[in-house]
């Protein structure tokens, strides 16, 4: 699947006010909501295929976020409690904001992730489409905190180890069920690679980096493992943070990019790459050869539209350690991570992704 896959995009558009405030009203599962979610997702069915792109989603729509699948399905998260962030947008530093949701007693799964969401793609995409999946590796760095977390996860290794299973199990359903193309959603890799959240894990987690980074690629592994099967596309997609605009992580690939390249049992990364904060294109050496690398140029954060020709030139600057046709477009990250989404229109988000597929469709005509 993955040459056919030129035009890609991570997963999450802009929700509708309608979602937006019947979740902020406390709505987490009504028919109303339902039927909302169902008259929206189809509308962003009809708009993904009127412009071309390769591959479609649900927006994640049903969820408040891009971890809401599983946060939804499991019981175990005190959102009282919460670990302090800090958060960027362009050169100015936002107020430190915590992310709620501390793991405080043994996790215990009330259902599937998905399984409330892949009936209806399955029967309405008619076309390639991907379900979602928030890395198991996300959750030790946001949601286990020294006290709050020890009396059931003594360490965040024990925390991760039951969320790798949940993971694991969701991705075989998920190849069962025949998805097309399952992707895993994966920012904490940031941290391996900012010299600042390097000294965060040593701090906070009491751990060394280059070993967590060691037991975060073995538990995305597993999962992988899980839904290998023919004719299933496996992703993963990497960034530094996106928040209502905002990111908390920045540098090159380089200082995990020969390990994370070679390990990962995936058919295609998706690579944030829209601005300086990514680094060069010169980690994409370690690239294992066959594998597809989606370059993440446009920005799904920022409103301004890119210019046409310097995309075209920087697929052929990261075509000189790729070959071109192991590369494919996106924007950099979805547009909606958290349930308010970035700060931009929806009519901005559309033109970002016709941009895509223009671009796509006159680099690899």
């Amino acid at each position: 699947m993955s040459a056919a896959i030129r035009a890609d995009h991570i997963g999450s558009f802009l929700r509708p006010a309608d979602i937006i405030e019947a979740r902020h009203q406390g709505d987490t599962g009504s028919e109303h909501l339902h039927e909302l979610e169902d008259r929206a997702i189809e509308r962003v069915l009809v708009k993904q295929r009127e412009l071309g792109l390769d591959v479609l989603s649900d927006g994640e729509f049903r969820r408040n976020g891009f971890m809401g699948d599983l946060t939804a399905a499991v019981d175990g998260f005190d959102y009282g409690e919460g670990i302090p962030r800090q958060w960027k947008s362009g050169t100015a530093v936002a107020p430190s904001q915590p992310l709620r949701g501390i793991v405080t007693s043994k996790l215990v799964q009330k259902r599937r992730l998905t399984a409330h969401e892949t009936p209806y793609m399955k029967a309405h995409a008619h076309g390639p489409y991907k379900m979602t999946l928030p890395s198991a590796t996300q959750f030790p760095a946001i949601a286990w905190k020294k006290g709050a977390s020890t009396d059931a996860y003594p360490e965040p290794s024990d925390l991760l180890h039951d969320i790798t299973a949940i993971i694991e199990r969701e991705m075989a359903a998920l190849a069962a069920e025949g998805v097309p193309y399952i992707q895993i959603d994966a920012p904490r890799y940031s941290y391996y690679l900012d010299p600042k959240w390097r000294d965060w894990l040593r701090a906070e987690m009491e751990g060394d980096p280059d070993k967590l980074l060691d037991e975060a690629l073995a538990a995305d592994n597993a999962c992988f493992k899980a839904a290998r099967k023919p004719g299933i596309e496996l992703a993963i997609h990497l960034c530094r943070g996106n928040n209502r605009s905002k990111w908390y992580a920045e540098g090159g690939y380089d200082a995990i990019a020969e390990k994370m390249f070679s390990t990962l049992d995936v058919d295609r990364f998706l690579l944030e790459y829209e601005d300086d904060r990514s680094g060069s294109f010169e980690p994409l050496r370690f690239v294992p050869k066959g594998k597809t690398v989606v370059l993440g140029l446009i920005s799904s954060k920022l409103p301004r539209m890119e210019d046409k020709q310097q995309l075209i030139r920087r697929i052929e600057a990261a075509a000189k350690y790729v070959p071109l046709e192991n590369l494919a477009l996106s924007p950099q990250c979805g547009f909606a991570s958290v349930l308010e989404g970035n700060e931009m229109t929806e009519d901005e988000q559309w033109a970002k992704l016709g941009l895509v597929v223009d671009v796509a469709r006159t680099v690899w005509h």
